[in-house]
């Protein structure tokens, strides 16, 4: 049984990848530094290890000791807005901590690593559906530090004949555990959860959008199928399958705002309706990512309606 480590280990994501290792029979080690993430969300029995990315020498070492073969490297700074007023945090933890990973992957002769990208590297894209050959425009620090991140696995590619695959996607939601949730305080869902918990009104940002229902429209994809395809790419790389560079986790055809908000008025049971803010500067009307590729490579589906998704994250949490 493989040894593999995820960098972000006690996040909402990289907690779900490391129960799925697990139940592929796969031995996970995880590792974070707790700044976003839970140590409540690994199971007992996970080796856990308190460090922070670009401490390359505990990094090292973990993976030395441990006896790993591959890194999913999910850690991260991970907020696009913040990354606008916070920019040198974000390349700190996003380019500096993902070459720490690299350089400890390199000391301890680890070649393979699955890289959580971002839809992000896309920018604001002039097509309707979002391929992989799409172009590159990222509009925030923290497009760009992933992007940045995914050149830096192409560099050791072919630098140093690493096996590397990014997987690019864009709104996270909902939970394959009752006892993992999305704690952000940027993402939809839980912005919707805590309000109407709070008893306050969530809000529509801009409603005269170019879509069917004036809102705009997103991929949401559900946490456990993108845990699912991330060690499928673990798998692949391990086993000498040749990957592509990097995949996008896309869901092919979307969901509006609204259609969030119906859902989570349907399935908490609170009769709300959202008030309407004016647009928020920069959000396009349509982003959704085309996941054939991963469908043929990595195992991926959408396997989760929109009510599966809200109703497993209103059902976890603290």
């Amino acid at each position: 049984m493989s040894n593999w480590l995820v960098t972000g280990g006690a996040g909402y994501i990289g907690a779900h990848v490391v129960r799925v290792l697990k139940e592929n029979g796969i031995t996970p080690v995880a590792l974070d530094n707790l700044w976003s993430g839970f140590e409540k969300f690994i199971p007992e029995g996970i080796k856990f290890v308190n460090a922070d990315i670009r401490d390359t020498e505990a990094l090292t070492n973990t993976l030395i000791d441990e006896d790993v073969v591959g890194v999913i490297h999910v850690a991260g700074y991970k907020y696009a807005g913040e990354s606008v007023k916070n920019p040198l945090l974000c390349y700190s933890n996003n380019v500096q901590g993902t070459a720490s990973v690299l350089q400890a992957m390199e000391t301890a002769a680890v070649k393979n690593i699955v890289f959580s990208s971002s839809a992000s590297v896309y920018g604001t894209p002039d097509v309707e559906l979002v391929t992989e050959d799409a172009a590159l425009h990222p509009e925030s620090p923290y497009g760009e530090s992933k992007l940045i991140g995914e050149w830096l696995m192409a560099d050791m590619a072919r630098a140093k004949g690493f096996k590397a695959t990014s997987l690019r996607y864009f709104n996270v939601c909902g939970s394959g555990y009752p006892d993992i949730y999305d704690a952000s305080p940027y993402n939809l869902f839980p912005i919707v959860i805590r309000m109407l918990r709070a008893g306050k009104t969530p809000a529509i940002n801009g409603d005269d959008y170019p879509t069917p229902d004036g809102t705009c429209v997103r991929d949401y994809v559900h946490v456990q199928d993108l845990a699912v395809s991330h060690v499928a790419a673990a798998k692949a790389l391990e086993s000498g399958a040749e990957l592509l560079p990097a995949y996008n986790l896309g869901s092919g055809d979307g969901l509006s705002v609204r259609d969030i908000m119906d859902t989570f008025r349907e399935v908490s049971g609170i009769d709300f309706t959202p008030t309407i803010n004016p647009r928020r500067p920069g959000d396009p009307a349509r982003i959704v990512a085309d996941g054939t590729a991963a469908a043929r490579d990595l195992d991926w589906k959408m396997r989760h309606s929109v009510k599966q998704m809200v109703e497993s994250a209103w059902e976890a949490g603290e």
